[in-house]
């Protein structure tokens, strides 16, 4: 298969296709073999299960359970199809181009049995997007016209048909897909400039990024035109400005827009573009990232200086991460520094392979950051949560950017065991490596006659002393550095070996916000201290917001700070003789030293990444009001039955409902209210046989200028409403700033005749005629102290 590249813009690396990479024994082929054995244990039938029954055909198979049989259902089908895809071209198994010939077919004959190019596995698919011109667009939270996500969703096939053609060559893939880009192209005629963008504000994952590469693939200018209309303006077009207006913003709705514009820059050479892409993988990675390379908390991105109070289990999206490593991909393409790859490695390691369990190969949705937190898994056929669907492509494809070459040169990247078939050079290079156990690499070159070119070996920013070179056991004295690479240039001949020292040392890196705050790193890996497993029995499954309370209510071991001061890091971690990788903290833990071992390795037992760090005399100072601190909100989290905060997912969870109501972002976080005397109310559990109470989060600057009269905020009423529980008002609120500059949390008892015999109770804010309710940051039922 080849195709006519539109390329415009020239790259400087280039990445090899799956294909030329073969992974070899290591970390790195045991995930993928572990991602391909689940990827056979599904059963594409029941994936297609909804896509037959919404065409008007029998299904084939039962739907799967999670999401896939909630109104998200079909995304987990574009994620497969994609993992089977990327899985044969990293294998080259023709059991996953079975797969994919198959699923291919399927939806070819849902296209067919619709009459117009559509297939989608999505309740009222069809119906959402009927008559678009002439309805009132409603893209009130992650809802468009009352569906969950419909674009993400389609997104989803739209990207495993382009894998399937690019990975397999399949033109059947490539005609499926032209027929339901050409099905988007009718449907969304109609619209304005102006309803587009309305529509644009319910996530829409990377539409623009697979119109472009469908452009690329036919030069049909339509598809270009489509992949720009889709196009974010009130997103992208602060960042072309190089305007930094994320904090607040739900994280991976914004990282695909980002992608599909570079994507565009390398198609049309739009300046503008680049510019976008680049401030924005720069906002992410300087203000909103934490040391395994994940980012955001609760979904969402959070003020650069409040991170450190946001270390929760919602920490981290996997998906998160798997799109920032494509964008990096772009980003390595046009200006190959060292520095992208370093970030590649960090968050490959930290996250992405961490993201894996080791016995299953099931998939964690947030990488918890809390300290004396765990992982929370998936189950293989009941979750199908959007880090399922990106799970299943992540452990696959590891391949992809070890190696990139441009010319006469090739880009060694990753220190990964694995082999590089270069045929355009008639080369083949063996990468032999036990990294990061061992601290060398070696290449060795296969060519039928000598052949010129220059290898470049990345020197990674956590290098310790001297990165030796020998090539064919001669020590290289001097060695060329090229944007943080090693250069080698020479005729390269059969049997050519290059051995690679890769000294690594510890350090530690802060988290943003707090120079305290400390993690601990071995070279790129990130070191977790470990509190075994008792406890966590029962928590699989348990990964979104609605969990939130179940996982932060069990009873953890105290975590240890560490009152180190300004030691020097070796002087307090050591070494633990005999064990790879494994390393504990010497004189430094109160009340305890911990062992710490590479976060990737931290599964099915308690952890901690982040770590609070004293001199000696501030712990003396501050060690009881800490500790009381601790306390309180471990007793807080011990009592709480349920919580719910205004972003999109916890809200879905509660069965949110409203009238006259909105979100909006103030000092970093969500908040809810109803204006004109409107209302929103959530169904939350209560305890049925014991007394529990209501704890809502306030600003407590809001309403301070109505302390005197009834003066407006931000255009609206002043703040006072009703708190009802089934119906029943059990307190009214006046917001008249309770506690200006500092968030409050208010107390209302809940009356036992109110929860008596049941399990979920109406939660209710009703403003007073021509007032506000809220706004409100979130609230809990707990059991009264």
């Amino acid at each position: 298969m080849s195709h006519t590249s539109r390329v415009n813009v020239p790259l400087k690396a280039i990445p090899f296709p799956l294909s030329a990479v073969r992974l070899q024994a290591g970390p790195f082929k045991a995930a993928m073999d572990l991602a391909g054995a689940y990827l056979l244990d599904l059963d594409p039938d029941r994936l297609l299960s909804r896509f037959r029954e919404y065409a008007g055909l029998e299904p084939k198979a039962e739907i799967y359970g999670g999401w896939e049989a909630q109104s998200l259902s079909g995304h987990s089908l574009g994620h497969y199809l994609s993992g089977c895809s990327l899985m044969y071209g990293s294998s080259g198994d023709p059991r996953y181009l079975d797969r994919v010939n198959y699923i291919v077919e399927e939806l070819a004959e849902c296209q067919k049995a619709n009459g117009n190019g559509f297939a989608s596995g999505m309740p009222n698919g069809l119906g959402v997007f009927a008559d678009l011109a002439t309805k009132t667009l409603d893209t009130s939270g992650f809802n468009f016209n009352g569906v969950w996500v419909p674009w993400y969703n389609l997104h989803k096939t739209y990207a495993g048909l382009i894998d399937a053609y690019l990975c397999c060559q399949s033109e059947k893939a490539k005609a499926v897909l032209i027929d339901l880009a050409d099905w988007a192209c009718r449907t969304l005629s109609p619209l304005s400039k102006e309803q587009f963008q309305t529509m644009l504000a319910c996530e829409h994952g990377g539409m623009n990024e697979s119109l472009a590469t469908l452009y690329e693939l036919t030069g049909k200018e339509e598809y270009l035109a489509l992949a720009q209309r889709f196009n974010h303006h009130a997103v992208l077009d602060p960042l072309m400005s190089q305007e930094d207006k994320l904090t607040g913003l739900h994280a991976n709705t914004q990282i695909p827009k980002v992608i599909g514009l570079a994507r565009q820059y390398e198609l049309t050479g739009n300046e503008a573009y680049r510019t976008g892409a680049k401030f924005f993988w720069d906002s992410v990675i300087e203000k909103h990232t934490y040391v395994n390379g994940g980012n955001s908390e609760a979904e969402h991105f959070r003020a650069t200086n409040e991170i450190q109070s946001h270390l929760t289990p919602l920490t981290a999206e996997t998906c998160n991460t798997y799109n920032m490593l494509k964008l990096n991909r772009s980003l390595f393409g046009w200006e190959p520094k060292s520095s992208y790859a370093d970030y590649y490695e960090r968050a490959l390691y930290n996250h992405i392979l961490a993201s894996q369990e080791p016995l299953h190969g099931m998939m964690i949705y947030f990488c918890s950051l809390k300290p004396g937190h765990f992982h929370t898994y998936s189950t293989p056929h009941d979750s199908f949560w959007c880090c399922t669907g990106t799970g299943m492509e992540n452990h696959v494809k590891y391949g992809d950017s070890i190696y990139f070459h441009h010319d006469d040169t090739l880009f060694v990247n990753l220190f990964i065991a694995s082999d590089l078939t270069w045929r355009d050079k008639g080369v083949v290079v063996h990468q032999e490596t036990s990294f990061p156990e061992a601290q060398q690499t070696t290449l060795t070159v296969e060519c039928a006659s000598p052949t010129p070119f220059t290898l470049k070996i990345r020197k990674p920013y956590w290098i310790a002393g001297a990165m030796d070179i020998t090539v064919n056991g001669e020590s290289l004295a001097a060695v060329a550095m090229e944007d943080g690479y090693l250069c080698i240039s020479r005729d390269w001949n059969e049997g050519d070996r290059v051995e690679v020292s890769l000294p690594m040392g510890l350090h530690t890196e802060s988290i943003l916000g707090d120079a305290n705050k400390l993690a601990v790193l071995f070279g790129p890996i990130v070191l977790a201290g470990t509190f075994g497993g008792e406890g966590l029995e029962g928590t699989e499954n348990k990964a979104t917001s609605a969990d939130l309370v179940d996982l932060e209510k069990r009873p953890k071991p105290a975590v240890p700070v560490l009152v180190c001061g300004d030691k020097e890091i070796t002087d307090w971690v050591k070494p633990v003789a005999g064990k790879s990788l494994t390393f504990e903290t010497v004189g430094v833990g109160d009340p305890n030293d911990v062992t710490l071992i590479p976060f990737f390795r931290a599964h099915h037992q308690r952890y901690t990444v982040y770590w609070d760090t004293f001199t000696t005399a501030s712990w003396a100072e501050k060690k009881d009001e800490y500790l009381a601190e601790q306390a309180r909100l471990e007793d807080l989290a011990l009592r709480s039955l349920d919580r719910v905060v205004p972003e999109m997912q916890p809200e879905r969870d509660h069965q949110f409902a409203g009238e006259t109501t909105e979100v909006g972002n103030a000092n970093d976080m969500k908040w809810r209210r109803a204006t004109e005397g409107g209302w929103f109310s959530y169904q939350m559990k209560v305890a049925s046989d014991e007394p529990v109470s209501l704890n809502v989060d306030y600003w407590g600057g809001d309403g301070a200028a109505s302390a005197e009269a009834m003066t407006t905020w931000s255009g609206q009423a002043a703040m006072e409403f009703d708190i009802l529980v089934e119906g029943e008002t059990i307190a009214t609120q006046k917001l008249t700033g309770l506690k200006p500059d500092h968030f409050v949390d208010v107390t209302y008892d809940i009356p036992e005749s109110l929860t008596k015999g049941k399990e979920r109770v109406e939660v209710k804010f009703q403003a007073k005629p021509d007032c506000t309710a809220g706004p409100v940051y979130g609230c809990r039922v707990v059991k009264r102290q």
